[in-house]
């Protein structure tokens, strides 16, 4: 099963219509970010998770690597969501109806046309695709999911997003966590 977002992103002071296609419980994937918690150049990109997880695969990441060796339902192009593309799974596929950390910041997503704005405790609220809530097969777990996002001022830590109540924040790289593939096809 896929989840399936519409978007306008920001990508290199352009504009592109994307759709984002979030994978199902199979492309979850299981790892650190990277064991090393140098630089890794190329992955800070707020809205190109394609050219971070390349950067993250050539630094030796193997949650990078598995997420580019996906192939579901005959396509190969899976990738690490961005921070910003990461932001758009949460808006349309919030597991729970738990209400969101709502704290200004939460939810910002300057890379979307238009810009996200912040969570609200009740926005975005439990999404309406069955499968994606909580319980059914395809459903973020009530957790913690990393982006393919470098903290690009602390190389140390990389951005990721609670699934339970939005929160997004950084974590050390070289902690175990959980990533959910997507891809990404331009449309008119």
């Amino acid at each position: 099963m896929y989840g399936l977002v519409i978007s306008d992103l920001r990508d290199c002071n352009r504009v592109q219509r994307y759709a984002l296609i979030t994978a199902g419980a199979e492309g979850e994937l299981k790892g650190k970010w990277n064991e090393s918690l140098k630089l890794v150049a190329g992955a800070t990109h707020r809205a190109d998770g394609m050219a971070n997880t390349k950067a993250m695969a050539e630094a030796g990441s193997e949650l990078a690597r598995a997420a580019l060796a996906l192939t579901i339902n005959g396509f190969s192009d899976w990738h690490i969501p961005s921070r910003d593309e990461q932001e758009l799974q949460y808006r349309a596929f919030k597991p729970t109806d738990e209400e969101n950390y709502a704290d200004g910041i939460d939810g910002v997503n300057p890379s979307s046309v238009p810009p996200g704005e912040a969570y609200t405790e009740e926005f975005p609220a439990q999404t309406t695709v069955e499968n994606f809530r909580a319980g059914a097969a395809d459903a973020f777990s009530d957790c913690w999911f990393w982006s393919s996002t470098q903290h690009a001022g602390n190389p140390g830590y990389a951005w990721g997003q609670g699934f339970g109540n939005g929160i997004q924040s950084y974590g050390r790289k070289s902690y175990a966590g959980r990533a959910r593939a997507v891809r990404r096809l331009v449309i008119q």
